[in-house]
């Protein structure tokens, strides 16, 4: 994820960081609408995914060749294959979450696939041999209890049809939060030696490639589409894609990682505002109850792995 956070005693908040910080948090959280939209004027999901990945390499690529290509040439064979591994997961997850949004609302697919930084902690405890703390096994348990809850709920309806679809959307958001969660665990290993702008570069682009190849082993088309179908594909890559997350790194620099991965917790709730007074989508109040422990635990493994990071950065005496 971002780099370790500058100590605020010698780095001065800038004044508009705030309203950047409203940005990043405004152009995520339109993610999940601009593919509602993209999707009701009939742009198939693994277009969405892949376009979204493929403009934002394009767009990436002129500031990389001026500023960084010593450093990506001199990536050894091991640091691309893993580049590439990182890519692979990163396509896993927008094709399954973008699907996901075909099936269930937008709350319940966007707080569920908003879960990475629990699964992040479970890889780690399974690849790294870090085992998590009490406090991530706890909001682990709060999740897992939350999704069951939203999952029972959509199992209970009076509409079987409708059961089904919501018990696989749901399904779709958790594949797509673990394949992030196994992309950040990769790039844990590549952010160290190389900065995030040609890493991001490198995993988008074969992220893209990996969809783009998929797309045409499906004969999935690319033309034919309306304009505003072509503009949302566009603002899907520029708004969430570069502008949220560039908007987000940029705070850590001046703001603890804690702060700002708690605030990105306010991704599901923008969605599901903006989904509401836009569609006029209202969650079952059992969705409703269940994203809210959903959430609740992802805040407490959050703040628990902070805490222990912390204990584990300080010298012993």
């Amino acid at each position: 994820m971002a780099s370790q956070p500058v100590p605020m005693t010698t780095k001065a908040i800038p004044r508009n960081l705030p309203f950047i910080l409203a940005i990043g948090i405004l152009s995520v959280s339109a993610s999940a609408i601009f593919i509602r939209y993209a999707q009701a004027e009939g742009v198939p999901s693994l277009l969405i995914a892949a376009a979204r990945l493929v403009i934002a390499t394009i767009v990436l690529t002129p500031p990389v060749i001026r500023h960084h290509l010593p450093q990506v040439r001199s990536l050894q064979t091991k640091d691309l294959l893993l580049a590439l591994l990182g890519g692979v997961f990163l396509a896993i997850h927008f094709i399954a979450w973008v699907t996901s949004l075909e099936y269930t609302s937008v709350m319940v697919s966007v707080v569920i696939v908003t879960t990475s930084p629990i699964w992040v902690a479970v890889l780690e405890g399974i690849f790294l041999r870090v085992l998590p703390s009490r406090q991530v096994t706890i909001g682990l348990l709060v999740a897992i209890g939350g999704g069951l809850l939203i999952g029972m709920g959509g199992t209970s309806s009076s509409a079987p049809i409708q059961a089904n679809r919501e018990l696989i959307g749901g399904l779709l958001s958790l594949i797509g939060a673990i394949a992030v969660a196994v992309y950040l665990v990769i790039g844990r290993k590549l952010r160290a030696t190389l900065p995030i702008i040609p890493y991001i570069w490198l995993v988008y682009g074969f992220g893209g490639i990996v969809l783009t190849a998929i797309l045409v082993l499906t004969q999935t088309p690319i033309v034919g589409y309306t304009p505003v179908a072509y503009l949302l594909l566009l603002a899907m890559a520029l708004f969430p894609q570069l502008i949220g997350h560039s908007s987000l790194n940029y705070a850590v620099g001046y703001l603890s990682a804690t702060f700002v991965g708690l605030l990105t917790q306010l991704e599901p709730i923008g969605s599901a505002l903006l989904a509401f007074l836009l569609f006029g989508e209202v969650p079952q109040p059992v969705q409703i109850v269940g994203s809210a422990i959903i959430l609740g635990g992802v805040i407490l493994a959050t703040l628990a792995r902070t805490s222990s990071d912390k204990q584990k950065r300080e010298p012993s005496t």
